[in-house]
């Protein structure tokens, strides 16, 4: 069954597969070598690899933002069908959001951005 902390599982999995495809991206772009260092050298990447990046520091905002609502929520227990539904479309949106932003697609990445913030201020407004 889907609940919320369920839900706030699942986007813990998506951030943890993006941070396992920006690693393998920034290994091809720096090298493995590179990545064991201790990287006093400033390099960046590109393309694909560097979007991936944006989109995971963006996930991990995002999950400091999600992951206290659904908590809040759990310990006052108030979870109800709007909490739940807000917390679908939160994760929805994310699954959107990552690939899309991967793939440079910006006004669709903008519109998941949107959702999913704007799920997780509803999630505050039930929490109050």
């Amino acid at each position: 069954m889907m609940t919320e902390t369920t839900i706030l599982a699942a986007y813990g999995l998506l951030v943890m597969l993006t941070i396992l495809l920006q690693v393998l991206g920034g290994a091809q772009q720096l090298s493995l070598g590179y990545l064991l260092s201790s990287r006093d050298e400033d390099r960046s990447m590109t393309g694909m690899t560097a979007r991936l990046k944006r989109a995971l520091d963006n996930s991990i905002v995002a999950m400091a933002l999600f992951a206290p609502a659904v908590l809040i929520l759990e310990i006052l227990d108030r979870t109800n069908a709007t909490s739940l539904l807000a917390a679908q479309v939160f994760l929805i949106a994310r699954i959107i959001y990552l690939p899309v932003y991967a793939l440079g697609v910006p006004a669709i990445r903008t519109l998941a951005w949107l959702a999913g913030f704007a799920a997780t201020a509803i999630l505050y407004f039930l929490a109050l």
